[in-house]
């Protein structure tokens, strides 16, 4: 009973733990392939193929969190941008 238990634990903290050292796209992309397969493989249970719904689902939640990404890394760079130029001009006007 106890072994059952620890590799229910395991199952669960494993994929967690391994997500620690990745970047942030990397991670972006990987939840956004698992959510979208997920979604994907439920449609298509639904429409009868849940291994095809899974593969288009992944697909394009893959191609959502890089999206996602580089929106987020856009925001970030304007973000550096504009507290780069409000220290500039308060230097500047000192």
């Amino acid at each position: 009973m106890r072994l059952t238990q620890f590799f229910r634990v395991a199952v669960v903290a494993l994929p967690l733990a391994a997500c620690a050292d990745m970047s942030p796209t990397q991670q972006r992309a990987l939840t956004g392939t698992t959510g979208g397969a997920a979604g994907g493989a439920l449609i298509g249970a639904i429409a009868g193929n849940a291994g095809m719904g899974a593969a288009i689902g992944a697909g394009a939640g893959l191609a959502g969190g890089l999206l996602y990404d580089y929106h987020k890394r856009t925001e970030a760079s304007a973000y550096q941008r504009g507290v780069q130029q409000g220290a500039t001009q308060r230097s500047g006007t000192q």
